[in-house]
């Protein structure tokens, strides 16, 4: 299993698209919205959140993570002076819990101890990757309604 990343292409958007709408399946699978409504609010809100990110990120590292060249998710990354931050991974539900992700934020780790710089990510308080986040080593340092923030550094302690 070959596991890497690459740079996002407009050519991902339905890709893109695909991978968000996972994030928001449990929830609206309790809405009594016709098909055509949940692909319209789907569509909606993966546009509002890219424009989002790209409008107030424009440095970010917007990437597709590949498993044997097929794309299974997504990671954004953020390189601020003093922090890395991972705005987004995401896989697709059928490859999660299959040891993809892991290597890929331990890489990133790996870069924050490099450069002496603290690893971050939101988290929601009920997402079952926090988890993942607290076995690796990160610490909440701030709850935000029900997102926590986590943060890794190389020392085991929080910069905040």
């Amino acid at each position: 299993m070959k596991i890497s990343v690459r740079d996002a292409t407009p050519e991902d958007r339905d890709f893109l698209k695909q991978v968000y709408a996972s994030t928001r399946a449990d929830e609206l699978a309790m809405m009594p919205w016709s098909p055509e409504q949940k692909e319209a609010f789907i569509e909606f809100q993966h546009k509002a959140q890219d424009d989002y990110y790209h409008q107030r990120y424009p440095h970010a590292q917007y990437s597709v993570i590949t498993q044997d060249d097929i794309p299974v998710g997504r990671i954004y990354i953020l390189r601020e002076p003093n922090e890395i931050r991972m705005m987004d991974i995401t896989l697709l539900p059928e490859h999660r819990g299959q040891g993809i992700g892991t290597p890929l934020i331990r890489e990133v780790m790996e870069e924050g101890k490099r450069e002496g710089k603290a690893v971050q990510i939101y988290v929601e308080s009920f997402n079952r990757s926090r988890t993942l986040f607290e076995r690796l080593g990160f610490m909440p340092i701030r709850e935000e309604g029900f997102n926590l923030l986590f943060e890794w550094t190389s020392s085991g302690n929080s910069s905040s």
